[in-house]
């Protein structure tokens, strides 16, 4: 995903590599399924995270939004450590740009339906919306505002 995420992913690796290798493709940060975050853009600068989309009567999502990714898959649920950090992450996100509402947040299945399924089944909407009433803002993330 790092290689996929920095556009140096070897199509050479692997026979799927092939047909992904070249798409132009980034996120702002990436949460693993053991919770660890890795942030790839700024998040003042545009990731290419939503491709065609709209939301809100806007088009062109990635001019606007910011672009989270959780490692998983269409069939696993995601780890309750994951949605602790997304958790996390958006409060944190929030204490810095206040314009970001709880309703701002969504997936890429809400931008993009016709292209996106994701997060998909295995993200607990519910459950993450409980874990993020309590969630706490962490000012000890090293993250790269601009």
């Amino acid at each position: 995903m790092d290689d996929l995420f920095l556009g140096c992913l070897d199509g050479d690796a692997h026979p799927f590599y092939r047909e992904i290798a070249n798409l132009k493709v980034s996120a702002h940060f990436l949460i693993k399924r053991d919770g660890a975050i890795t942030q790839y853009v700024p998040v003042n600068k545009m990731a290419w995270h939503a491709g065609v989309s709209q939301w809100q009567g806007r088009s062109k999502c990635n001019d606007f939004s910011i672009g989270v990714e959780l490692e998983g898959d269409e069939i696993q649920a995601f780890e309750i450590v994951q949605l602790q950090q997304l958790a996390c992450l958006t409060r944190t996100l929030q204490s810095r740009f206040p314009a970001i509402t709880d309703r701002q947040i969504v997936g890429h299945k809400d931008i993009a339906p016709t292209r996106k399924w994701d997060p998909g089944p295995g993200f607990d909407w519910q459950q993450f919306r409980k874990i993020l009433n309590t969630a706490k803002t962490n000012t000890k993330w090293p993250i790269v505002w601009d």
